[in-house]
Parts: C-alpha cells; sequence; structure tokens
C-alpha cells in the first residue's frame, strides 16, 4: 500500500479533538438515542420518574404533549435533589442536567433496581433539545433551571412554596428537530409504553394528556400479568386457558412471567422489560426464558411418549405461536447499546433458563391434559416445519412458475436472512445491484407504474406482468392465507423520494395490504427511503437530507455550527438512477445506515386503514377523496 505523505505534517498534537460537556452528544446522538423519532427522549424522563415508583418514593406520574410539540413528565417523587454537591461546588441538579455519566443509580442506595444504568438519560435529552425546563418541589419550597441546546440559559432559582408534604419533579423539554428524522413523538407507542409501566410497577397510576385534540387516559393496574395476557387475548383460544404465569424474587433480582400459546395465524404478544424498561429486541433474558420452555417441554413430551419417531422439537417451535410477557428486575443490567433495547448481561441466561425450565416442568406434569394440548401445538409446528423443508427448496423448485429473468437473486438460500427490493426503473435497479449485499439481497427492477389493484380480483391482478413478477419473487398467491412459500424474510419497497416515486410507493402498498394482507400483518412489508438531497461542505462534510423538512433542519443546524448556508453545496437527486451505486448502498441498502418503515395493519386499527385507503384509491369514490384533501391536505405526512 502506498502511504500517503500529503498533508501529512498537520497531524499533530492541536489536532486531537476532545469533546466536553454534552457535545459527544451533541456530535453523536445516534450512539446515545433512537434518532427516528423524540419517544426514546421521552423514556429516558419516564424511566425517571418510574425509578422512583419502583423505589417507592412514587406513586403518580403525569405526562403531557403540549401543543406546541414539547413533552411534560412530572411526578411525585423525591424530587431532583438541589443542594450544592460538596466536591463539584454546583448544584446537584446541574450535574443531572449537563453532565453524561452523573446520578444516583450507580450505587444501591436511593435505587435497588433501576433502569438508569448508564446516566445519561435526563442529560440526553437536555442535550438533544431546544429547550429544556425543569421544576422542582423539595423541602417545602419550589425551584426551576432550564436549558437551551445543551447551555444552561436560567440558573437555579427558587420561584416559590409549597407544603413539605408535597414533592417531585417536572420536566418538559422540547426536541431539536436537526438531530430527528421527525420531530412528532409516536403517539401509540408513547402510550403503549405507559400502560407497560402502569402494569408492571403496582400501585402506579400513569395519567397522559394530548392537548392537541384534548385527548386524555389514565392506568392503574392491580392484576397479574396473567390478568393483562389473558384481557390482550380476549376471545382467542389460547392454551393454557389460563396463562401459565409466576414469579420469584431473590435478595438482588425478581422474575415474573406470563406465556401461552394460541393457533397458527393468531397476532402473538412479545413484551419483555429489564427493570421496567422495554427491551423492544430482547436479549439475554428472553433467551433464557426461550431455552427453559424448549426444554420443559421437550422432558414432558419424552416422559409422555408424545414425540412421533424422528421428530425433534426446536427452540423455533416453541416459540412459533408464544405469547409472553417478561419482566426482570436486576442490579446493574448491561444493556448492548445506550438505547437498552436490548439486555446483554450473561449470566441472565442461564438464571432465567433454570427457573423457567423447573417451574414450567411441574406445571406440564401438574397439569397433564393442559400439557398435551400445549404439545400438541407445538408438535404441529414442528411437522409443518419439517415438511416445509422437504417439499420446498427455495432456490430450486420443483412446482411453480419459474422465477422472472429480471429478478437478481441474492446466493443465500435462507429465506429468514433474505430481503427482496422492488425497483422502480432499470436504472436504478442497476445501481442497486452493484450497491447491495448478493449474499442477501436481491433486487427485482420495475417498469413504470404498476397496475391500481385497489378494486382488482387476485387472479385480474395476475394479468399485470409487473405484479406477476413480484408474485412470482415473493413466492406466494395474491389473496393466500399461507407464508409458506415466502422466499425473503424482508420485501422492501424502493422508489425515488420525489411525488412520482411516492405514487409507486402508494401502489405497491395498496398491492400488499389487498392481497398480501398477512405479508404485512407479520412485519414482513418495509418503505425503503432514500434521500432527496445530498449536502456537502468542502471536502469535509457529506451527508445527505430525506426531504425538504430534514434539509432545513440540517440547515440550521450548520448556521448554529457558524457555517453559512451559501457555503453548503445541496444538490437534489433527481431519480434513484441518479445515485451513485456507492451512495444507494450507505444511504439505502446498508442495515447499519438505512431508514426502513415497516408496513403495519393490526387488528386494533385496520377497519380505519383500510377505510382510508379504500377512498384514496377507488375510482368510485372522487367526491369523497376531493372533501377528505380540502379537509386535510395540510397535514400530509407519514401514515404510520
Amino acid at each position: 500500500m502506498e502511504k500517503n505523505s500529503e498533508n501529512g505534517s498537520e497531524y499533530n498534537g492541536s489536532s486531537i479533538e476532545v469533546l466536553k460537556g454534552l457535545d459527544p452528544v451533541r456530535k453523536r446522538p445516534g450512539m446515545y438515542t433512537d434518532t427516528q423519532n423524540p419517544n426514546h427522549l421521552g423514556m429516558e424522563v419516564i424511566d425517571n420518574s418510574v425509578d422512583e415508583a419502583v423505589a417507592g418514593f412514587a406513586d403518580h406520574i403525569d405526562v403531557i404533549l403540549h401543543d406546541d410539540g414539547s413533552l411534560e413528565v412530572a411526578d411525585n417523587g423525591r424530587g431532583m435533589p438541589v443542594e450544592m454537591h460538596p466536591q463539584e461546588k454546583v448544584p446537584a441538579i446541574e450535574l443531572i442536567l449537563s453532565r453524561l455519566h452523573a446520578g444516583g443509580k450507580f450505587n444501591d442506595k436511593n435505587y435497588k433496581f433501576s433502569g438508569g444504568l448508564h446516566g445519561v438519560g435526563v442529560s440526553v435529552v437536555n442535550a438533544l433539545s431546544d429547550r429544556l425546563e425543569v421544576k422542582v418541589k423539595r423541602g417545602g419550597k419550589i425551584y426551576s433551571i432550564a436549558y437551551a441546546h445543551g447551555k444552561k440559559c436560567e440558573d437555579l432559582n427558587e420561584i416559590g412554596t409549597c407544603p413539605k408534604s408535597q414533592t417531585g419533579t417536572a420536566v418538559r423539554f422540547w426536541p431539536e428537530a436537526s438531530y430527528f428524522d421527525t420531530v412528532s413523538f409516536d403517539v401509540k407507542s408513547l402510550k403503549h409504553l405507559l400502560r407497560a409501566k402502569a402494569m408492571l410497577c403496582k400501585g402506579l397510576s400513569v395519567d397522559f394528556s394530548d392537548e392537541r385534540d384534548g385527548s386524555t387516559e389514565k392506568w392503574e393496574y392491580s392484576g397479574s400479568l396473567q390478568d393483562y395476557l389473558r384481557a390482550w387475548s380476549g376471545e382467542r383460544i389460547i392454551q393454557p386457558q389460563n396463562p401459565f404465569a409466576g414469579n420469584v424474587a431473590e435478595e438482588d433480582w425478581s422474575l415474573e412471567w406470563a406465556v401461552c400459546w394460541e393457533s397458527e395465524g393468531s397476532q402473538k404478544l412479545s413484551e419483555s422489560f429489564v427493570n421496567l424498561i422495554p427491551t423492544f429486541e430482547g436479549g439475554t433474558h428472553v433467551n433464557g426464558f426461550r431455552s427453559g420452555l424448549t426444554m420443559a417441554v421437550r422432558e414432558f413430551c419424552e416422559l409422555h411418549n408424545l414425540l412421533p419417531r424422528g421428530l425433534k422439537i426446536t427452540p423455533d417451535d416453541v416459540w412459533q405461536h408464544c405469547s409472553f410477557v417478561l419482566s426482570l428486575m436486576m442490579h446493574d443490567p448491561q444493556f448492548a447499546g445506550q438505547t437498552k433495547e436490548k439486555l446483554s448481561s450473561r449470566q441472565v441466561v442461564s438464571l432465567v433458563e433454570n427457573v423457567i425450565r423447573d417451574r414450567f416442568a411441574l406445571y406440564l406434569n401438574a397439569n397433564v391434559e393442559v400439557g398435551k394440548s400445549v404439545a400438541g401445538l407445538i408438535i404441529d409446528a414442528a411437522r409443518r416445519r419439517e415438511q416445509s423443508a422437504a417439499a420446498v427448496s427455495r432456490k430450486k423448485s420443483v412446482r411453480g412458475p419459474k422465477l422472472p429473468g429480471k429478478l437478481v437473486d441474492c446466493t443465500s438460500t435462507d429465506p429468514s436472512r433474505g430481503e427482496l427490493f422492488i425497483v422502480e426503473g432499470n436504472s436504478a435497479g442497476g445501481n442497486a445491484r452493484q450497491g447491495r449485499d448478493a449474499a442477501f439481497q436481491a433486487i427485482l427492477p420495475l417498469r413504470g407504474k404498476i397496475l391500481n389493484t385497489w378494486e382488482v380480483s387476485g387472479q385480474n391482478a395476475l394479468s399485470s406482468e409487473e405484479i406477476r413478477a413480484i408474485s412470482v419473487s415473493i413466492g406466494l398467491e395474491p389473496d393466500s392465507g399461507s407464508l409458506d412459500g415466502l422466499r425473503y424474510d424482508k420485501i422492501c419497497i424502493l422508489a425515488d423520494a420525489d411525488s412520482d416515486g411516492l405514487h409507486i410507493g402508494t401502489l405497491l402498498c395498496a398491492l400488499f395490504v389487498k392481497h398480501f394482507p398477512r405479508l404485512v400483518r407479520e412485519g414482513h412489508v418495509y418503505v425503503a427511503c432514500p434521500p432527496l438531497y445530498r449536502i456537502k461542505y468542502g471536502t469535509k462534510l457529506k451527508e445527505y437530507a430525506l426531504d425538504d423538512d430534514d434539509l432545513a433542519a440540517k440547515r440550521k443546524y450548520y448556521a448554529r455550527k457558524g457555517i453559512k448556508p451559501e457555503k453548503l453545496e445541496v444538490s437534489r437527486f433527481k431519480g434513484l438512477g441518479e445515485m451513485k451505486w456507492q451512495e444507494l448502498r450507505e444511504t439505502t441498502l446498508n442495515p447499519d445506515s438505512r431508514k426502513l418503515i415497516k408496513l403495519t395493519l393490526d387488528a386494533e386499527n385496520s377497519d380505519a386503514t383500510i377505510g382510508l385507503m379504500d377512498m384514496l384509491l377507488s375510482k368510485k369514490r372522487a367526491a369523497d377523496r376531493r372533501s377528505w384533501l380540502e379537509t386535510n391536505g395540510n397535514k400530509a405526512e407519514y401514515l404510520d
């Protein structure tokens, strides 16, 4: 390799940059939070209040989404300490709000169990907010302090008095748009989180208010996880009819769970928590839970001679139709990343596995008929798996139509790993082909806009060459209720970021919702988000903006950094074909840096979603469409 001697003399001691205070967060926000929207910032503040409740110092939390887009979280806990810190010589509340790894959760004196492991929670919220205000009731006095862009703009002041019995903390923050794909909170996810907190923390009441529409909700639970899971399943048939549930509490950890199995096609509930923090990606506690259930089922089947000759039960067989809620409380949990979505504490696997294996084995053998019903569902899943493996060769199909010639397939034969990108246009398809990872990413280029299939039968839709190519490529017939032939785990719609691309994307979404609804319900369909703009500043900076709002936010951000708007070189992509394949890989194809929006169609909102799409896509409803656009046209945004 040839050494680069150009400008080599400039790399010296002065080249080393030291980030102080909250600068590391503002420089690399993705290391500390989820930048898709500000929900994770809200979670950090809510978790602090919940920690007060878990420790026994609070029993009520108010969460208010203000009409100016700010979020306020107030509790009746002890109140953030405002006294002078003995070593740092500043009020303790300033350390909590403005320094990483400052807090009261690094020992067991203040909190036995806490979600605030990293000590960066509310300081990250401060760093990534236009403004943050805190009011504290403590010792009969009311205090306030405020920050702007992570810098203190109002000193800690005593602003009033209150009865000494009234204590608590109220935090209100305005997320800074330049750090997020959208500055709007995902209210549905936020309410789901608050409901889960109230369910897991007995005696805690949570009130939520949305000033934008005047709606309010309150959650307070006195029941068990078994009650919660049974209520979720509703009228659906589950095994056991009373979910298997239990809890174990030791000095330095506790575990609570509820689990049941449902028939094929039911929507699963999979919720896991560590110190009341939702672990959306699971982790070692879920791994231990799954392996414990699997071991107990295998032992029960062998003891009662239930397994057909040669059939083996895998963890996936047990997990396939399993719905569960799992809550672990422990000291010093270790997470994979600052967003705390996946537990990585190694010792937890064997701990949870042993507890669940022993107790589930006892339960099954004490309730043999129930155990046989559960085992029957799992054995059926194992049979289907083996039959599918024997009958279907993903690459060398004996039966069925020939794969379309324009499909550029991946080399992997594992459908669970495969991704299919449905790409608008041949030129874009060529770039996608160069930029993809050939091991697991396949490309299907389309020619122009596809047929609007909303009012077309599945068989008539197949008369379109493009739709037939999609159907054959994914391995499913329109209106099929089975996913047995599915060839890829992710089906990704990739169209230009302009209005034409959005139109094509809408038609593809309509195709999947109308004729492949199960594919959508089970989370296999995604919309890729290519950027609309490229931003360059000399040779030092090159990044991308998803849309006009993102571009405006980034311009505002660089202006604060001292970079004049006219110094930024902004170019608009006319289409995917105009992007270099390296840029398409970096922004849209690479799993580590891309943004995908999952198409969802849950039971709660299914009718409303179908009704809205029918109004927008039906040729017979032009008048309804015009009326809707006149009323709602100014609210154009992604409809998740």
